[in-house]
């Protein structure tokens, strides 16, 4: 049973803008953290933003703040990632990712569950 399953990976130049979503299924209905992170080619994996489901409060990563939003639509069961002035250096694949916390800062989130990643190309 698929748990996370992202849509909306692309390719576009940069200063475009892409839209990711995440479906989740019941089954993470327990996870109160929802997010986005992402890997290049060797590179870390490295946090992009998480949004706790009862509060709402947003988190990101530094290189994102001011150009990615996250949001959800708890009716659809569904988190977004709203990416704008996309640079080369966001190339890599998304991952939507659950937790049972988020955290500040990013680097500490590590999820348990995620989905099977969604690829994202951006070129100069």
């Amino acid at each position: 049973q698929v748990q996370l399953a992202e849509s909306g990976g692309g390719s576009v130049q940069a200063g475009g803008s892409l839209r990711l979503s995440c479906a989740r299924s019941k089954a993470t209905s327990s996870s109160n953290c929802m997010g986005w992170y992402r890997q290049a080619p060797g590179k870390e994996r490295e946090g992009v933003a998480t949004m706790t489901m009862q509060s709402a409060s947003t988190y990101y990563g530094d290189s994102v703040k001011g150009r990615f939003t996250i949001s959800q639509d708890n009716a659809k069961n569904t988190v977004y990632l709203q990416m704008n002035s996309l640079k080369p250096e966001d190339t890599a694949m998304y991952y939507c990712a659950a937790s049972t916390w988020c955290f500040p800062d990013m680097r500490k989130w590590n999820p348990p569950l995620r989905g099977q990643g969604t690829q994202v190309t951006v070129s100069s």
